[in-house]
């Protein structure tokens, strides 16, 4: 088996080196000359020419997607998808682990890979601090397009990645819950920042109240510190607030976080002076 990681960042780095440490053949692809350099130095075989990476049995797609004026951009995984499609047949498996919105996998299959190919999408879920037991190694979420595709990417994943998987009931599922997972974090955030804000206002310290509710056995109130950083949580939030208009709570939680730094900031201000 040979297999192609695309996309050699934060997610798909890992995940090449997993594969290698598996004793799996695995080339990486990626348009960024640095990452590619990062991934050689590790061992693993790269290139930024589409045409030096060796046809492969499974093509795991990791290339980052983005929010553009609160709107999704998922065109490198369609970009990609294009690039794959020229070489692949009906037995071969394709895996997007990059984030996407639902319906965007069946979009690709249909459109770009026009059914002639196994598809599944298991979304990345990542930590830095363990980028393997808490990255790629942790149960992660499978969906099909199809049931032949899902029995695929469960030999992959489960038989010999040794990766825990849970079966989603449809690819549609698998695709809402990663946004959904950061969207949630986004709330659970900005609820502490929102808190912390209501503590100074009653001349309260905020971790002395977040330690007291987090005795309640189901409750945990996260630390509130210097606003909602990195890319994932702000973009998933995004991204679920672009499918509905039913996303009070979400876009509230958006609000909350830019007025939180505000405050921050002129709490800076009033502790500089």
């Amino acid at each position: 088996m040979v297999i192609c990681v695309l996309g050699l960042g934060t997610i798909g780095l890992p995940t090449a080196e997993y594969i290698r440490v598996k004793g799996l053949e695995v080339f990486g692809y990626d348009i960024n000359q640095e990452a590619v350099r990062r991934a050689k130095l590790q061992g693993i075989p790269a290139s930024f020419e589409w045409k030096d990476i060796p046809e492969a049995n499974t093509y795991v797609i990791c290339v980052s997607t983005w929010d553009s004026n609160g709107k999704p951009d998922l065109s490198p995984v369609f970009n990609i998808s294009r690039k794959i499609s020229s070489r692949i047949d009906k037995d071969d498996l394709v895996s997007i682990e990059s984030t996407v919105i639902p319906g965007t996998s069946r979009r690709i299959y249909n459109s770009i890979f026009l059914e002639n190919v196994k598809l599944v999408h298991v979304p990345h879920r990542y930590w830095d601090q363990d980028p393997v037991e808490h990255g790629v190694r942790q149960l992660r979420v499978i969906g099909g397009v199809n049931q032949d595709s899902l029995d695929s990417g469960k030999e992959f994943y489960k038989n010999l990645l040794d990766i825990p998987i849970y079966e989603a009931p449809s690819i549609e599922v698998s695709e809402i819950c990663k946004i959904a997972e950061n969207a949630y974090r986004h709330v659970q955030i900005s609820f502490a920042e929102e808190l912390r804000m209501i503590c100074e206002d009653l001349a309260l310290d905020f971790k002395e109240v977040r330690n007291a509710c987090n005795t309640k056995w189901n409750i945990e109130i996260m630390d509130a510190r210097e606003g909602i950083a990195g890319k994932c949580l702000p973009k998933d939030l995004h991204l679920l607030t672009s499918l509905s208009q039913n996303s009070t709570l979400l876009r509230a939680s958006k609000r909350v976080d830019r007025q939180y730094r505000e405050w921050l900031k002129s709490a800076h201000a009033r502790t500089e002076t």
